[in-house]
């Protein structure tokens, strides 16, 4: 069966390097131990980038991209390509649009120009910069489209690449398989995230440890699964990253509720080695 490398984005196993970044090390070793190919960064921890980029060297995993807050993209962008370019990441990562930035704001048409200009400076130093949704940009705007498309129709696809995460794309109500159809070649790295969900929940976003306003109303109960563990159905969405092209599927947890981030990781990776990933 055909597959593509799975790597794992690290943000998940934060709870083991925030305040013991010494343990970088170990804890790629069990990673690549248990079978992935690569990382996706989501933070340095206060390691020099060439100590992280000897460090996976070292232990065999490829560092495919960094998660890298946009506040930091349009404060340093130098030092930000400078770190990562040592590194070796081939793609920077938008991860999340705080909500001055959001569709239907002031900020919205700003930060669509401070994509363009980072993306342009990535692409002059041999980086791609990517756009990692949550569910929110799927609000409809006035002319029935999807806000996440309005920000691929407005930056062009040699600035921007899609990075679809599943689960979000899942819990708008729309077909993560069908959405990476729709983009095709520009999912070059797909996040695949499980979950459960009953009724409608809200305040999702504090889960992920995001500082937002407090939602009222709405009923129900969610969380985050290992992939295979949920409720998503993986093959179809396995097959689109197939056909589109894609390079990298990269597995992420955002919270584990007591399992255990190594064994979350584990059982994800299993599942789809079940599938011949």
């Amino acid at each position: 069966m055909s597959k593509l490398p799975v790597g794992i984005q690290v943000y998940g196993l934060r709870d083991l390097l925030e305040n013991t970044p010494e343990k970088f090390k170990e804890v790629m070793e069990q990673v690549k131990a248990m079978g992935y190919a690569g990382v996706e960064l989501a933070g340095l921890y206060g390691l020099e980038p060439e100590y992280v980029r000897d460090v996976l060297q070292e232990v065999g995993l490829a560092a495919v991209s960094a998660h890298v807050p946009l506040a930091e993209l349009m404060a340093d962008l130098d030092k930000v390509i400078s770190d990562y370019k040592t590194i070796g990441v081939e793609y920077i990562a938008i991860p999340y649009l705080p909500d001055e930035y959001r569709h239907n704001t002031p900020g919205y048409a700003q930060v669509i120009a401070e994509m363009k200009r980072i993306g342009e400076a990535l692409q002059q130093n041999g980086l791609k910069l990517q756009y990692h949704n949550h569910d929110f940009e799927f609000v409809k705007l006035q002319d029935g489209t999807f806000g996440l498309d309005d920000i691929y129709t407005q930056v062009d696809e040699t600035k921007l690449l899609v990075e679809l995460d599943t689960c979000w794309t899942q819990v708008a109500g729309v077909d993560p398989a069908e959405y990476i159809r729709q983009y095709g070649a520009r999912c070059e790295v797909v996040h695949l995230k499980d979950f459960v969900m009953e009724g409608d929940p809200k305040n999702l976003y504090q889960l992920i440890g995001t500082e937002v306003a407090e939602e009222e109303g709405g009923e129900g109960f969610f969380q985050f699964r290992p992939v295979g563990f949920g409720q998503m159905i993986w093959e179809p969405i396995l097959e689109a990253a197939l056909e589109a092209g894609s390079k990298w599927v990269i597995v992420e947890q955002d919270e584990h509720y007591g399992l255990g981030a190594l064994e979350a990781a584990r059982r994800s990776r299993e599942y789809l080695r079940i599938l011949g990933w």
